[in-house]
C-alpha cells in the first residue's frame, strides 16, 4: 500500500472540488466565512474522501473486470483497508461537523447517509444519480449551515451582553424586583436565542436555490458516468450539455433579495415603465456583473467541449474525458455561485483552487 495507491484510491484530485461548496454556502447566506465555514470544509473533505474509499470498496468485482489498474483489484490496497478508511474518514467528519454546531452535524449526518447509500445500493439503481445530486446539494448546505449557526451564536451573545447587567436587581434593595429582573432577562435572553434561531433558519433557506443548482450539475454529470466504462450513449452527453447550458443562464441572472422590487414595480396604470431613478453605472458597479459573466463563461467553457466531444464519439475514453471535466467544472460553478450572492473575493479565493486541481489531476486521475 503506496501513497500513489492511496492518492488514486481517494482521487486526490477531485478534493479541490469540494472546498467551494462550503465557500458558495456561506456566501448564499450573506455572511462571511468563518471558524464554522472551516469547520464544515474539513467536514465536506472527510466524506467526499469516505465516499471515495467506500466507492471502489464496493465496486472492486466489478473494476477486477472494468478496470484492473484500480487500487483494489490490482492487489495495491486491501478491501478491507479500503472500508476501515471509509469508516474512519466518515467518523472524523461527523466529529467536523458536530465542531460547528448541532444543526451542521444534522446535515452533516444525512450528506454521510446519502454517501453511504449512494455507494452500496442506489449507484446501479435509477435513483443513482438524484441521490449524488442530493449529496452535493447537502454539502453545500452544511456550509450555509455552519455559518449561519455561528452568525446566530454571535447575535445572541450581543444580545444577552445588552440585557440587565450583574447586581441590578440587588442595587433595588428589594428581592421580589431582584426575581422580577432574573425572570426579566432570561426570557429576555430566551426570546432572543428563539430570533437568533429563527433568522439562522431562513439564512439557510436562502442557500436553497444555489444549492438546487449544483445539485443539478452534479446530476448531469452523475448521468454521464454511468456510461464511462463501456461509452455508447449519446443521450447523455446531449442532455447534460443542455443542463450545463442552462445552469450557467440561471448562474448570470442576479439574485433576487426579500427586498428587491416586483419586476411590475415602477409601472404606470397603462403597464408603461417609469423612468429609473438608478444611478448611472459605472466601473465599480459593473465589476460584479462582469467578474459573475465570467465565472460562469469559465464553467460553461470547462464542461462543454468535453460533452461535445463525448456526444460525437461517445467512446469510453471520451466520455471518461467529459465526466472529468463536469468535475472540474464545478469549481468555476462554486465561484460564480459566490459572485452571484455578492461574494467576490471568495469567488476569487475558489478560482484559485484551479490550477492546483489541474496540476494535480495530470498525476491522478479524477474518474
Amino acid at each position: 500500500m503506496t501513497v500513489r495507491a492511496w492518492a488514486e484510491l481517494l482521487r486526490v484530485s477531485a478534493l479541490f472540488t469540494v472546498p467551494g461548496d462550503a465557500l458558495a454556502g456561506a456566501a448564499a447566506t450573506g455572511g462571511r466565512p468563518d471558524r464554522g465555514t472551516a469547520f464544515a470544509v474539513g467536514a465536506s473533505l472527510c466524506l467526499y474522501e469516505a465516499g471515495m474509499a467506500l466507492n471502489d470498496w464496493a465496486d472492486r468485482d466489478e473494476d477486477a473486470v472494468d478496470r484492473p489498474h484500480r487500487p483494489i483489484p490490482s492487489g495495491r490496497i486491501a478491501p478491507g483497508a479500503a472500508l476501515a478508511a471509509a469508516g474512519a474518514l466518515t467518523a472524523a467528519g461527523l466529529g467536523l461537523a458536530a465542531r460547528a454546531g448541532r444543526p451542521a452535524l444534522a446535515v452533516a449526518t444525512g450528506l454521510a447517509a446519502t454517501v453511504w447509500a449512494y455507494d452500496l445500493r442506489l449507484k446501479h439503481t435509477p435513483a443513482g444519480p438524484a441521490a449524488m445530486a442530493a449529496a452535493r446539494g447537502l454539502d453545500l448546505l452544511l456550509g450555509a449551515t455552519a455559518t449561519a449557526t455561528g452568525a446566530a451564536k454571535r447575535a445572541a451573545g450581543s444580545g444577552a451582553r445588552t440585557g440587565p447587567g450583574p447586581g441590578s436587581g440587588s442595587r433595588t434593595g428589594k428581592g421580589s424586583r431582584a426575581a422580577s429582573g432574573s425572570s426579566a432577562a432570561s426570557a429576555s435572553g430566551s426570546r432572543t436565542g428563539s430570533a437568533s434561531a429563527s433568522h439562522a433558519r431562513g439564512l439557510v433557506r436562502a442557500a436553497l436555490p444555489a444549492a438546487g443548482l449544483l445539485g443539478a450539475h452534479t446530476y448531469a454529470v452523475t448521468a454521464v458516468s454511468r456510461h464511462e466504462a463501456q461509452g455508447g450513449s449519446t443521450a447523455a452527453p446531449l442532455a447534460a450539455l443542455a443542463a450545463t447550458a442552462a445552469l450557467g443562464a440561471a448562474a448570470l441572472r442576479e439574485r433576487r433579495g426579500p427586498g428587491d422590487a416586483s419586476p411590475d414595480a415602477g409601472r404606470g396604470r397603462k403597464g408603461e415603465s417609469h423612468r429609473s431613478h438608478r444611478p448611472p453605472a459605472t466601473p465599480a458597479s459593473l465589476a460584479p456583473r462582469l467578474l459573475r459573466t465570467a465565472l460562469t463563461g469559465s464553467y460553461f467553457r470547462t464542461a462543454a467541449g468535453p460533452l461535445i466531444h463525448a456526444a460525437l464519439n461517445p467512446s469510453p475514453p471520451l466520455t471518461q474525458r467529459a465526466v472529468g471535466g463536469g468535475i472540474r467544472a464545478m469549481i468555476p460553478l462554486q465561484a460564480a455561485l459566490a459572485a452571484r450572492a455578492g461574494a467576490a473575493g471568495s469567488g476569487l479565493a475558489v478560482m484559485g483552487l484551479v490550477p492546483l486541481a489541474r496540476t494535480l489531476a495530470r498525476k491522478v486521475s479524477l474518474t
